[in-house]
């Protein structure tokens, strides 16, 4: 998981740069509204970007406890591990 956390902050710096045009340095402990300027139109931006990258559902129920880069990397990852079919299970 720790894999898909840091995969995840890189995704974050990216869109924050590309798609946001954040020319600051995005680390993992700053925060979304304070730090990076979002508003809700650039939160908007970053999760639906973070969603097609990875493929899961962020909804926003799950953004009641983000507040930080690292917070919404790690949201990721958990929504990337639960939707990953157990390796293990028998049909």
């Amino acid at each position: 998981m720790a894999d898909i956390v840091m995969e995840a902050v890189a995704e974050i710096r990216r869109i924050a740069r590309e798609e946001l045009e954040f020319e600051g340095v995005v680390e993992p402990t700053h925060d979304l509204l304070r730090d990076l300027h979002l508003d809700s139109l650039g939160l908007t931006v970053l999760a639906v970007g973070l969603e097609n990258r990875f493929r899961v559902l962020l909804s926003e129920e799950d953004a009641q406890g983000v507040h930080t880069v690292e917070d919404l990397a790690r949201l990721v990852a958990s929504r990337v591990a639960a939707a990953k079919p157990d390796v293990g299970a028998h049909l």
